[in-house]
């Protein structure tokens, strides 16, 4: 039993020994004259949100659509008068001027056609010239005289028919083109109307389209275009067709834009993403998650004003995707809430906090 209490007082005073040189060593932590600064949500009563301030960007809008990349002239050449094909100028693919010969059809009896009407008109001149000397003696009748002025034009016209089937024998390209098609070989014996050649003017392009009529009223000819082929290639052109009318079935409206094609890329009758670019204009592009509805429904963002209060001003959405927002309607700069905006309200007071730029 007194070995117990030796051994408590022992430890009782091993105890008192390390506290005695604790104290000494001066290892003790001072509390502090005051209580540490509040953190400034505490002090103000007031809640955070994050704000980053935001100042207009030039935004160029753009109507973007599907279409249709055509030639800019497309024309079948047919016979104007019926014989066969004597000689062919042009081959498939060939490049032909305004004015080209394409081919030639057989004369047959029409030389002597012409010849036969210059020799008719030459016989009434004539004889109206004589008639003209007889009148002036009262030997040939008025009537006689009108007869032979009348016989005397249908002759000539007769003679210019004859003198133009001549010229339907060379058929000849109408415009720059290329040869993209041809009906007929040497020796085909074709009809009047019939097809010979088809050709295509590919330089420039015809882009046609439909706008829906929501946007139809930003529209306007001249406005710049740029097309993109499936390649990725881009073209260049302007709008210059806008119809006045919709589609009834569609309530779109056709549009035709004219594109330079000065490397002849062959396109013609394939598809391509058309982008009518708009005036550029002062927007702020932004996620479409900062975005939010008012009480009318319309779009609109959450901002601090200059009394630190929340603020809902309406938007127009210019271009929305899934990687961001135009929007434009507002004053600049703005300090846009980007965090805590789901959890204050409308004319709120709160206490703005820098966002961090690093995230």
């Amino acid at each position: 039993m007194s070995k117990f209490r030796w051994s408590s007082a022992g430890l009782s005073v091993l105890v008192m020994v390390a506290l005695i040189v604790w104290l000494a060593t001066g290892d003790i932590r001072s509390s502090e004259d005051s209580a540490p600064e509040p953190r400034n949500e505490e002090a103000s009563g007031l809640p955070m949100v994050e704000v980053e301030q935001r100042h207009a960007t030039t935004f160029e809008p753009a109507v973007r659509i599907q279409g249709q990349v055509e030639a800019w002239r497309r024309l079948e050449v047919s016979a104007r008068l019926s014989g066969e094909v004597e000689q062919l100028d042009v081959e498939l693919g060939d490049e032909v001027s305004r004015g080209d010969r394409l081919l030639v059809l057989s004369e047959d009896d029409r030389p002597a056609a012409v010849a036969g009407a210059r020799a008719r008109v030459r016989q009434l001149e004539a004889e109206l010239a004589a008639a003209d000397r007889l009148r002036s003696d009262r030997l040939v009748s008025e009537s006689e005289k009108l007869r032979l002025e009348s016989e005397l034009a249908s002759a000539r016209a007769e003679l210019r028919q004859a003198n133009l089937a001549m010229t339907y024998l060379e058929p000849r390209a109408p415009f720059d083109g290329v040869v993209n098609d041809r009906q007929v070989e040497t020796g085909t014996l074709v009809q009047a109307g019939e097809p010979l050649v088809e050709l295509v003017q590919v330089d420039p392009l015809k882009v046609s389209g439909f706008v829906p009529q929501q946007q139809v009223g930003q529209l306007s000819p001249g406005q710049p275009v740029t097309v993109s082929l499936l390649d990725g290639r881009e073209l260049e052109g302007k709008l210059t067709f806008i119809a006045s009318a919709a589609d009834p079935e569609t309530r779109s409206f056709r549009i035709e834009a004219r594109v330079q094609n000065p490397d002849r890329l062959r396109i013609a009758g394939g598809s391509a993403s058309v982008a009518i670019r708009q005036p550029s204009r002062q927007a702020l592009y932004l996620s479409p998650a900062l975005l939010s509805l008012g009480p009318d429904g319309r779009p609109g963002i959450l901002h601090v004003n200059g009394d630190n209060r929340v603020a809902f001003s309406q938007v127009d959405l210019l271009s929305v995707s899934t990687s961001g927002a135009w929007v434009s309607g507002i004053d600049f700069p703005v300090q846009l809430i980007t965090r805590g905006g789901g959890f204050v309200a409308h004319g709120q007071e709160v206490l703005p906090i820098p966002a961090d730029p690093e995230g």
